[in-house]
């Protein structure tokens, strides 16, 4: 999600089992939108200086990467300035495809939705080669070679295990799948993981010859590929883990807007423009430069000292709340009239899992509907929202995102409003009473007004809670809910560990609800379905919730062409997660900085947008 400053530190995400849990975001990105003409007379050899977030400094550079640096810092703040997907997705606030700034115009569907064809439009490498179909045969084939190795993978979904075959001529590739897929799916999670490479990194050594590895030439699925693959990836990651050589004639031959012209060991990079550019937007300014830091307070010290043109502020410093959800509200006096204030809509939902494994030993509560219907509808989002985070955050209602468009699901209203009062009468209703404070089952039995399977006569709410230390605002949020929960009688006991501790813990520990504090980014497989987190082989589904109904809608959203609106409202009703606030970050960007949109869902960075 996108999330406060005070919070775990920096842009990373984490995966497991190939999948993205991204932890909260310090820094803000912002699209650019606006002229694509040159900058105005005396700002155009000026430099864009961005803060990058603390402790998240980039540190990979190669687009075919594994779990360790599947980050913001290293995808959205610094390779896709240089190497674009074939794909691009987001602009300003939109969170959809934009084919006028990709590499291939908008791919042909076939066959029952088994044959996509991607037609590239024969956009140039920096070096004069073509960007064309040998080029993403490049990264197809490594990725058939050895998909563990890169973190966007999912075991038996999409590319590359549900893809029977794959082709490239010329400037077409033709890929065929095994059986009909939902074109919105593979396209906003599978074909917009897809980087082009050049024949320039088609090697085994800094000596060969450009192509020499034959990585992008062979057959896709063949072992002699798969062995020629293999061998290139190793010679790239080697050098992808050495930052002394991102400046050097490997990594200079790119495709997008800018070139990388110098890095240091602490995370600085400075990008100039890349003249040969051949998408429609040029960079219109000198420089860009990502400033690296290790606090967030160096980092806001910077911007009063004016030597920022985007950075962030913690919300708790502002003078007054955000009037509604991405909006803003009054701006440091300090900064007034130097940075304007800014906001925007996450990508995201922000949640914490229970545990419904049988081991357990809440597990039958748990598995009460009722009981977490209680627990959500005993949290209230707004007013924590409004307290902690100052208004800027948005409520968590179900793993849509807010302000998802109508072309890929109907609006997800909230299936439960805050009610303490309904909460607790849910809860008598059923056959539970306060004894010394706590809900006490009064009523065993599986009746509509009795406690429910496997729940013993005596047995009480009382759960066990964990989440990430080091956020207050985290902690705050939490410690107000579990006060709100002793009022109805829902007792909780907590610990605080470190954010690589829970995330340990959350997947196999034992725990009633965990909290990471982060919840999840769809970015950048950008389709908001949920097969890797509500399905029973889901890849992040620490609680092991199981459903055969949810599994099924989820199958109809990837396999079959039904959009996710009744998915979206199942797993509004059903709570598979408590769902909790969202915060979103606050941002501060200089005033004389044209060309810029507020911040985008999906984090792109895109500074070839702004002028003086």
């Amino acid at each position: 999600m996108t999330g406060r400053k005070d919070s775990v530190p920096a842009d990373r995400r984490r995966r497991r089992s190939g999948i993205v849990a991204a932890i909260v975001v310090a820094g803000l990105i912002f699209a650019g939108c606006g002229s694509s003409g040159s900058a105005s007379a005396g700002k155009s050899a000026n430099t864009v200086v961005f803060a990058e977030g603390p402790g998240a400094s980039p540190n990979y550079i190669f687009p075919y990467m594994g779990c360790a640096y599947f980050s913001v810092s290293n995808i959205n703040q610094f390779q896709q300035l240089m190497y674009r997907p074939v794909y691009w997705f987001g602009l300003g606030a939109s969170t959809a495809i934009q084919y006028k700034l990709s590499l291939a115009d908008k791919p042909v569907f076939s066959n029952g939705n088994k044959t996509i064809v991607i037609p590239l439009k024969g956009w140039k490498f920096s070096d004069g080669t073509t960007v064309n179909a040998q080029s993403v045969m490049f990264f197809l084939n490594m990725y058939k070679a050895d998909p563990a190795s890169f973190c966007g993978y999912n075991k038996g979904y999409g590319i590359p295990d549900q893809l029977a075959s794959a082709t490239g001529s010329n400037n077409t590739v033709t890929l065929n799948f095994s059986s009909s897929v939902n074109p919105n799916w593979i396209l906003y999670n599978y074909l917009s993981e897809l980087t082009a490479m050049p024949q320039a990194w088609d090697k085994t050594s800094t000596s060969a010859a450009n192509g020499s590895g034959q990585c992008s030439s062979g057959a896709w699925g063949a072992a002699a590929t798969d062995t020629a693959c293999k061998a290139v990836e190793k010679f790239l990651d080697t050098e992808s883990g050495k930052t002394s050589t991102y400046t050097g004639k490997l990594w200079q031959v790119v495709d997008g807007p800018w070139k990388l012209s110098s890095f240091d060991a602490l995370g600085n990079a400075t990008f100039v423009p890349n003249t040969t550019y051949s998408g429609p937007q040029k960079a219109q300014v000198a420089k860009v430069r990502l400033n690296a830091y290790t606090s967030t307070s160096s980092e806001e010290n910077d911007l009063y000292s004016g030597n920022l043109t985007i950075g962030y502020v913690d919300p708790a410093q502002l003078p007054g709340p955000a009037p509604s959800p991405g909006t803003v509200g009054p701006q440091i006096s300090a900064l007034k009239g130097k940075y304007n204030l800014v906001t925007g809509s996450p990508w995201s939902f922000n949640y914490a899992p229970f545990n419904f494994a049988t081991s357990d030993p809440k597990s039958a509560e748990l598995h009460q509907l009722y009981i977490r219907q209680a627990l959500q509808e005993s949290v209230n989002q707004t007013a924590i929202i409004r307290a902690v985070d100052k208004g800027y955050g948005w409520p968590t209602c179900s793993p849509i995102p807010p302000n998802s468009p109508s072309s890929i699901t109907a609006p997800v209203p909230c299936a439960y409003q805050y009610s303490a009062t309904a909460a607790k009468a849910l809860l008598t209703d059923h056959g539970w009473a306060v004894q010394g404070g706590v809900q006490t089952c009064v009523r065993p039995g599986t009746a509509a007004n009795e406690c429910g399977a496997g729940i013993a006569a005596g047995s009480q709410l009382s759960f066990d809670m964990i989440w990430a230390n080091g956020t207050p605002s985290l902690d705050q949020t939490l410690t107000a809910e579990i006060s709100a929960w002793k009022n109805i009688g829902i007792v909780f006991s907590h610990s605080e560990k470190s954010f690589n501790q829970v995330v340990s813990e959350c997947n196999g520990g034992t725990f009633q609800l965990c909290m990471w504090g982060a919840g999840w980014i769809y970015a950048p497989d950008y389709y908001p379905s949920g097969e890797t987190l509500f399905t029973p082989s889901g890849s992040f589904n620490p609680g092991s919730y199981s459903d055969p109904h949810m599994t099924s809608l989820i199958g109809a959203t990837t396999s079959g062409t039904a959009d996710l609106t009744a998915y979206g409202n199942y797993a509004a009703q059903q709570l598979p997660v408590l769902y909790e606030p969202n915060p979103t970050t606050t941002g501060e960007i200089d005033v004389s900085l044209k060309g810029v949109l507020p911040q985008n869902p999906l984090q792109n960075f895109m500074p070839e947008y702004y002028y003086y």
